[in-house]
């Protein structure tokens, strides 16, 4: 069990976010379906993807060791929702965090050599798993994606309604269950390590996943202690729910809005699915604030977005129009 232990300050800067990013859920399916886990709830998504990433899925594989830490693809690779930003930011990620992320792994003895190459730094091996999580991700999660995008922005609003009436603590005891249990001033996290972990006033973004489906997670960012802890919590909580993701594939719904609105500022109104600051925005998608505000000027101007000032943060979330332009086989497109 993990033990979050929270100050009055740490209340205080607690927070709520969309996504871990589509790296990091992209990686947890490979777990998932390596495990052979997730129960009747993923039963339906499991039989019509394993096998088919493929070899070239493999050093995905190699980053979830048997025993030990996995690789913390979250904190190498940010929490964009768009796979090829998290690419580019995975594959510009500094040698220190690698190697500070890297440390506790112990990879398999088939993989030892390769992965010692990836913490040298070697570009081939990195470039393989760039490809690895690109084909991972187009078969596994992609093809459900417009779907996943919508649960997860519902399952953040849930969150924010809960922290809005109540505040913190109102949120924290609404995550009561199996995997959660808020005793305060600390919360009981279920997980195969023990651990207690102190927040330091820095607060927690609370933040819910799709495809981990164990154990809510405790995302630390390695070279910045100044910035929050995550803690991805599992959304899928029954078998009708899950079966409800499963249902068709959205094959080229991100592409068309691609095709619509131009990559970047495609992936500028996905990322903005369950709100955030012009900062959060760029941050997600590893881009400056001013091409932020240039694409939301533009999606303000055509319906898609909406923009308010709180202080002095500029926070723009997703309009009706924007959300169903986001769903799969919109008939917008």
């Amino acid at each position: 069990m993990k033990r979050i232990h929270f100050t009055a300050q740490d209340l205080m800067r607690t927070r709520v976010a969309t996504t871990i990013g589509a790296a990091a859920e992209t990686l947890d399916s490979v777990k998932l379906l390596k495990d052979r886990a997730g129960g009747i709830a993923f039963r339906r998504w499991a039989v019509s993807v394993r096998g088919r990433p493929g070899e070239q899925a493999r050093p995905l594989a190699a980053l979830l060791p048997s025993t030990g830490p996995d690789v913390d693809v979250w904190s190498l690779a940010g929490d964009s929702p768009c796979v090829d930003e998290a690419v580019d930011t995975l594959l510009s990620a500094p040698r220190a965090l690698i190697r500070a992320e890297f440390e506790h792994v112990e990879f398999d003895p088939a993989y030892r050599s390769w992965g010692g190459n990836l913490v040298d730094g070697d570009r081939e091996a990195w470039l393989q798993v760039a490809a690895a999580l690109r084909a991972s991700h187009r078969v596994a999660v992609a093809p459900y994606w417009g779907r996943i995008r919508s649960h997860l922005a519902e399952t953040r609003a849930a969150y924010a309604g809960a922290l809005a009436g109540g505040g913190v603590e109102h949120l924290l005891a609404s995550l009561d269950g199996p995997l959660l249990r808020w005793r305060p001033p600390v919360l009981e996290v279920r997980h195969r390590s023990e651990a207690d972990v102190h927040l330091d006033g820095r607060g927690l973004v609370i933040v819910p996943t799709l495809f981990s489906v164990a154990h809510a997670e405790v995302l630390r960012p390695a070279l910045d202690p100044a910035r929050p802890l995550v803690l991805a919590v599992p959304s899928v909580t029954g078998a009708a729910l899950g079966n409800a993701l499963w249902e068709g594939a959205d094959t080229d719904d991100d592409q068309s809005i691609e095709d619509l609105l131009g990559r970047t500022r495609a992936a500028v109104l996905g990322a903005a699915v369950g709100g955030g600051s012009t900062t959060d925005l760029a941050r997600r998608l590893s881009i400056s604030p001013a091409t932020v505000s240039h694409h939301t000027s533009v999606l303000r101007n055509a319906g898609l977005v909406t923009t308010r000032r709180e202080g002095k943060a500029v926070l723009h979330s997703v309009t009706s129009l924007g959300m169903a332009l986001l769903e799969p086989g919109s008939r917008l497109l």
